[in-house]
């Protein structure tokens, strides 16, 4: 079994993964811009080749300097879990003829409007919206569709350029700030309580799924500095008390055509009960989630995708023993790290149970918090009881603080 992965060394779970196709007997060759040389050993240490191309992200480019060296490689997969890069191995896979999910399913999977407009001829209730591409048509699109509402990228993943618009001045506001755009998606914006539902599905079929709920709403964690945002991965969906969102997930998959790989969705729950569609990507989540279903279920996930996009199969038991939380953490102030609070206390609190401690080092940069969800650092907990793991993910949120300076 011959893989190709696209950037095998970025973003930084990247490696994990292509360890795992390594660890089920394929031999994986990396494409991507990094000169090999450069390639981080965890990476270098399971590849079996790597093609250099000028620059991965220009699909007309790659597809000219990599396709003669893949049509001599034939390669049987070709695999991208960058959110950016999807369509870009969709559009590989078809050139050589080889199995794996289309350039028109995958741009379904990247374009919000049309996976909203898929969705919702299936009969699944995702928020009102509309595909926009000139200030005058956002302004019309908010007419229809009333405020509050949210613009964002048609493409993006994340919350990156994307605002809550309470009326007409601040989706003024937001217009200026997304000149960048081509275009956007306006959207009803959807009162409730978010969660994810990921998969690692065979042929459409959840072999593995995992629901995560987000506290706060992202919107709010990526625009608030002052927010230690957190996210728990729920010990089991199935006994959660929340089948009809799990179902509502399936029908998703159905609906979007999804074959074999990772997919990360989010979703609300409303005050009323009801269930509505936020997006999805046919990619594994970022922000540390996918570490967060390893620790819940005692298994390796990153080689249970892979044993599932080479051989059809995922042979790891999921033991669902935790619910499983993690903390992003923001330091105060700017410049170099300085002063770490309440980590001791939240040890001698927690014990056993904070099974992460990810945190910059005493004279570390600040990072940027606009750019990253990581921000200055993670620390998660477990438990097999959600209230209780609620509890210590709130000690970290609370008594744990970062100041920089």
């Amino acid at each position: 079994m011959k893989v190709v992965f696209l950037s095998p060394h970025f973003p930084a779970e990247m490696p994990a993964f292509v360890r795992g196709l390594a660890e089920v007997g394929a031999q994986v060759w990396g494409l991507g811009s990094t000169p090999a040389h450069a390639m981080p050993q965890e990476v270098k240490q399971h590849l079996t080749g790597y093609i250099e191309v000028p620059e991965l992200l220009d699909e007309a480019s790659t597809m000219r300097h990599a396709l003669p060296e893949l049509r001599r490689l034939q390669p049987d997969r070709v695999e991208c879990l960058w959110e950016v890069g999807v369509v870009l191995a969709a559009r590989l896979r078809e050139a050589l003829g080889i199995p794996g999910m289309s350039v028109e399913t995958v741009n379904a999977f990247r374009d919000k409007a049309l996976m909203k407009d898929r969705l919702a001829k299936a009969g699944l209730r995702v928020p009102r919206n509309a595909r926009v591409r000139t200030a005058t048509e956002a302004r019309e699109a908010a007419d229809v569709i009333g405020f509050p509402l949210i613009l964002k990228p048609i493409d993006g993943a994340g919350t990156r350029d994307t605002f809550l618009v309470q009326d007409a001045a601040e989706l003024d506001a937001a217009l200026a700030r997304t000149t960048h755009l081509p275009e956007a998606s306006i959207e009803e914006f959807i009162d409730g309580d978010e969660f994810t539902y990921d998969t690692v599905s065979i042929d459409g079929k959840p072999a593995f799924d995992s629901v995560a709920a987000y506290y706060p709403k992202p919107l709010y964690g990526r625009t608030n500095e002052w927010i230690s945002p957190a996210q728990i991965v729920l010990r089991d969906p199935h006994a959660a008390g929340i089948d009809d969102a799990v179902q509502f997930g399936r029908d998703v998959l159905q609906a979007m055509g999804m074959q074999t790989g990772f997919t990360h969705m989010e979703w609300y729950r409303k005050s009323s009960g009801e269930i509505v569609f936020g997006e999805i990507a046919a990619r594994a989540p970022g922000g540390r989630l996918v570490e967060q279903m390893n620790l819940a279920n005692d298994f390796d996930i990153y080689r249970e995708w892979a044993r599932a996009v080479c051989w059809h199969t995922f042979e790891a038991t999921a033991h669902r023993r935790y619910h499983v939380a993690a903390v992003f953490k923001r330091a105060i102030g700017q410049g170099r790290i300085r002063a770490v609070e309440g980590l001791q206390e939240a040890r001698r609190k927690l014990g056993a149970s904070l099974v992460i401690e990810d945190l910059l080092p005493i004279g570390a940069t600040r990072r940027d918090w606009h750019q990253t969800l990581l921000s200055d650092g993670t620390l998660m907990v477990r438990h097999p009881d959600f209230a209780t793991c609620k509890a210590m993910m709130d000690v970290l949120v609370n008594d744990v603080r970062l100041y920089a300076g």
